[in-house]
């Protein structure tokens, strides 16, 4: 198949799953089409089933705000047609699933054949962005104008159906993730320099936005550190780094938390932790949760959202309530001190990955696909 994706190319959920979704996909011997406004940073060498089309949006005067959207749909059309594009997958539902319908129109009139749009949601889009009413209009007819809709956890189709009024049957494909890639062995001189008095390591990756809860991470780190010798690897960054580095000077920890910035090796990372923190307000699903478990991490996090669809309380970790942070702490803190039972809940957590492993997920993709391909070329 000839599989156009469309995808923010960022370090965000959506941007990793659209990548990785592209890259096994050609793997399989399908072609793939990233049309983006700049290389996805999980795109990464060379494969000669893999193209890039970069939206490029001209600056004019007249415009006080470039008219993405617009190039957008212009650069599908373009792929489309030069390429014999058999179906447009969009990741997030705006701007992508609504510059898709703009040009499967264009396609349709200028040459009779309607291009199927397969449209994934991933979390904000519809519990954030899509319940603005400025955009959600837009939100509710771009997914409804979708020949197929996913989303990436039950917790996220039943939101989507519970304030858009939705048409259409929406399948739950979770998100998923490379085993093979995270399942690895720990690097000893990498873990001696960050913990060379063999403290405990705990990891947490996002976007620093408040969502992610960022101040109950580090109160959370606060409360292990004074129970039990660790460090602290904060991966990424985002507007709420400034708060986190202000309260670990505030709390005297500064020393034991290191801010690694974005991070793309994020399994070499994994290797050497022992707890991954995600007390978020909101996650769709917690694909960054999902990573740890691969690498036989412990996640201690909220309940929000998806995380309990693959951080299953008591047995791959725990879960507490949104700004339960005693909970988390205490929970955290028992079983950093007793190696037994984290190692049990170390092997539950990697057996929880492999139900979402990708070899598992990708076929689900390529059996909606077929459903919409052209007859005869799939």
């Amino acid at each position: 198949m000839k599989i156009g994706i469309v995808c923010y190319p960022t370090f965000g959920g959506s941007g990793v799953l659209a990548t990785e979704l592209g890259k096994a996909l050609a793997e399989k011997g399908h072609e793939i089409h990233f049309i983006t406004y700049q290389q996805p940073v999980r795109l990464n060498g060379f494969h000669t089933n893999i193209f890039y089309h970069e939206v490029r949006v001209p600056s004019y005067p007249l415009f006080d705000y470039p008219p993405y959207e617009l190039a957008l749909a212009s650069t599908m059309v373009d792929v489309i047609l030069n390429h014999d594009l058999d179906l447009i997958h969009a990741h997030y539902a705006i701007p992508h699933a609504s510059a898709a319908y703009t040009a499967k129109q264009i396609v349709l009139q200028k040459t009779g054949r309607s291009v199927p749009v397969i449209t994934t949601l991933h979390g904000t889009d519809i519990t954030l962005v899509g319940r603005d009413k400025t955009y959600e209009p837009v939100v509710t007819f771009s997914i409804n104008e979708s020949d197929a809709i996913t989303a990436v956890s039950e917790n996220l189709k039943q939101e989507t159906l519970k304030h858009f009024e939705i048409r259409k049957e929406i399948q739950v494909i979770h998100n998923f993730v490379d085993v093979h890639r995270y399942n690895k062995k720990p690097l000893a001189a990498f873990r001696q320099v960050i913990a060379p008095d063999n403290e405990k390591i705990i990891v947490h990756a996002s976007n620093f936005r408040k969502l992610k809860r960022i101040d109950h991470v580090m109160e959370i780190f606060k409360n292990i550190h004074s129970a039990v010798p660790s460090k602290l690897l904060m991966v990424g960054d985002g507007p709420e780094r400034p708060i986190a580095e202000d309260m670990a000077r505030q709390f005297g920890i500064e020393s034991d938390i290191r801010f690694l910035g974005k991070q793309e090796q994020m399994e070499d990372i994994l290797a050497v932790s022992d707890l991954f923190l995600l007390p978020s307000e909101y996650e769709s699903f917690g694909l960054a949760a999902l990573e740890a478990m691969a690498a036989s991490v412990v996640v201690i996090s909220s309940d929000a959202g998806g995380l309990s669809e693959i951080n299953i309380d008591g047995v791959t970790g725990y879960t507490a309530p949104v700004g339960d942070v005693a909970t988390m702490s205490q929970k955290s803190i028992t079983l950093l001190q007793d190696e037994a039972k984290l190692k049990t809940l170390k092997h539950n957590a990697l057996k929880q990955a492999k139900a979402f492993d990708i070899h598992h997920i990708i076929p689900q993709y390529e059996t909606l696909y077929r459903r919409y391909c052209r007859t005869g070329d799939c």
